[in-house]
């Protein structure tokens, strides 16, 4: 815990946590057959010649003394009494609190809510979703709210001390979480035209009502739009290196510590755009990230309302993946639905503006960040795929996994429209272990690359293709099922490479240019479904890749495609007509209406 942390995240109580003791670490996979399945992931994505030259190196590690020794090493870090996960550390180090390039675009994630047809005030959108935000936190903090199941098996709850009063702080070389007392931190911060308020939103022991907080927000917005700011927030959009120096500056000056305090302390954060978007990309977009001047990126959980009164949520996700923010997100717009009519306020709350003194040094620091984002947003291409023609119901009627049936549609899609696969990442949920977060499930198969040429050989008959497909999805649903419970192939090699201790060889199956190659994501893929959204989704994870984020809905698929405009000519328009394309050719082929 870090020193300016005042919540121990070891202290764990109510019914929230009450199963932790009872879930199994992440396991460490046999090594031979991590091996074996590396093997088989290479050789769809290789040449021949760059296969057989990548098998030999495995296979000779794979019989080496030293393969063996790191086995051991790692089974030994894996059993510690007090290490709750062998990769934990690593991860968020690697994946997280090391990384130097800004949280926006390339780390946080977002959620653009379905309209409320009956709300149409901003500030009254807002309040009903803060008002469910409250209530979802209550929950936590007593520890009241029930932990998250897989069937029958009680998923980890750990990622849940980091959602509220939590804050990601800048530091060379990296990052930490800090974590606040929720005790004396019952506030929200409001972001609006550039310029921070604060406000309390308990009141004598109760929360505030829906009313109070409509009212508060309303003020809040009236306070700002009467006033201009230098845009301190866009710092958070900065590389992570400059914004940790720049944070530095703006904590040398006593009154800026006591509002950088009262931001990062804060349960959550409230953004009321000036934005009124229209198109489902021009939502992402703002809600993604909007111009920059009014946020603030590090905080995990913040709430986007916009002045047409369409609303979302902004992650940053180095402490929690996505499945805990959308069982909070979940909650918040059921809540917001149920509410009963509103009542005339109690009371006035009052409210605190958040001012940054900003010398000329800051102000400098401002403007650069300024460029510096603006360049980075400009360069995301964005296309959010609405396809209705059928969705989860649809495809089990196939009888078809949903999953499987999306992933090989990206698959048909990207070979389509570049002539070969590519690495392909799907994460996959490992939190049926103590503080699991993700595995891969490396999508390219042997069999997904069988079907895709025979989907345009018009030698191949329709039965052929409908059992290559089929032995695709299942090959892909089997590689799923064996990454959640921690059998896949990357955190374990993962895992080896970082027990190679400083003095000692470096494997040659590490330094093989497979190896970097292989994991190298062209495509980036991840699920999250629900019927509540209108998009979600994050950026492409290389500047030669595709960021595929979709939603199964019930009666139809929601794919949000994010890529670089470079030098390597990637479209996500032409990639959302290919997916469309493969997504009905798949389903004409297993209906029967193929010819």
């Amino acid at each position: 815990m870090d020193s300016k942390s005042t919540r121990d995240t070891t202290y764990e109580y109510g019914k929230l946590f009450a199963r932790q003791k009872q879930l199994p670490k992440l396991p460490v996979p046999d090594l031979q057959h991590t091996l074996a399945k590396y093997i088989e992931s290479l050789e769809p994505i290789l040449t021949k010649e760059e296969f057989s030259q990548a098998k030999r190196k495995v296979e000779e590690f794979g019989q080496s003394k030293q393969a063996h020794e790191l086995q051991q090493r790692l089974k030994a870090r894996a059993a510690e009494p007090e290490r709750a996960s062998w990769l934990e550390e690593w991860w968020n180090e690697l994946s997280y609190m090391g990384y130097r390039d800004p949280v926006i675009p390339y780390v946080s994630y977002h959620y653009c809510f379905n309209d409320d047809p009956k709300c149409t005030r901003p500030a009254e959108r807002a309040a009903k979703i803060l008002s469910g935000a409250i209530e979802f936190r209550q929950q936590v903090v007593d520890g009241s709210l029930e932990p998250e199941m897989l069937k029958d098996e009680p998923l980890c709850s750990h990622s849940y001390k980091y959602m509220f009063n939590a804050c990601r702080v800048p530091k060379v070389p990296s990052d930490y979480c800090r974590t606040v007392s929720y005790q004396g931190n019952e506030h929200i911060v409001v972001i609006r035209n550039a310029q921070f308020f604060s406000f309390s939103f308990k009141r004598d022991g109760r929360a505030l009502s829906v009313q109070e907080i409509e009212d508060t927000v309303q003020q809040i917005v009236e306070a700002a739009d009467s006033e201009a700011a230098v845009p301190v927030g866009i710092l958070t959009a900065d590389s992570r290196d400059s914004w940790a120096e720049t944070r530095g500056l703006l904590a040398q000056i006593s009154a800026n510590v006591q509002v950088l305090e009262t931001i990062e302390s804060a349960a959550f954060i409230l953004v009321m755009e000036s934005d009124r978007p229209v198109t489902r990309e021009e939502f992402s977009h703002t809600v993604w990230h909007g111009d920059g001047r009014s946020r603030w990126f590090d905080k995990p959980c913040q709430f986007v309302v916009c002045d047409n009164a369409r609303a979302g949520f902004c992650g940053e996700h180095s402490m929690m993946d996505g499945t805990p923010t959308l069982r909070l997100v979940e909650h918040v717009i059921a809540h917001a639905l149920n509410l009963p009519a509103s009542k005339p306020a109690k009371s006035k709350v009052e409210f605190s503006k958040l001012v940054f003194h900003t010398p000329p040094q800051i102000v400098s620091a401002v403007k650069s960040a300024q460029s510096f984002f603006a360049a980075g947003v400009a360069k995301q291409q964005l296309r959010v795929l609405n396809f209705n023609a059928f969705g989860k119901e649809g495809i089990k009627k196939l009888k078809c996994s949903p999953d499987a049936f999306v992933q090989m549609a990206i698959q048909l899609a990207y070979v389509r429209l570049y002539g070969r696969p590519k690495p392909t990442y799907e994460a996959s949920m490992t939190r049926k272990f103590l503080h699991g977060r993700t595995e891969t499930c490396r999508s390219v198969t042997r069999e997904s690359i069988l079907w895709c040429k025979a989907m345009d050989d018009p030698s191949v008959s329709v039965s052929i293709r409908i059992k290559l497909l089929r032995d695709a999805m299942s090959k892909h649903t089997r590689l799923v099922r064996e990454a959640v419970e921690g059998q896949g192939v990357d955190r374990h090699l993962l895992g080896l490479r970082m027990l190679v201790k400083r003095g000692e060889q470096m494997p040659s199956i590490f330094e093989d240019p497979s190896y970097s190659y292989s994991s190298h994501w062209f495509i980036s893929t991840s699920q999250i479904s629900s019927e509540n959204f209108t998009s979600y989704g994050w950026s492409e994870v290389t500047p030669k890749g595709y960021g595929v984020a979709y939603n199964i809905r019930n009666h139809g698929l929601l794919v949000h495609i994010a890529c670089m405009r470079n030098e390597h000519g990637l479209n996500s328009d032409h990639f959302a007509q290919h997916f469309e394309t493969a997504a009905c050719d798949m389903h004409m082929l297993l209906s029967g209406t193929a010819k």
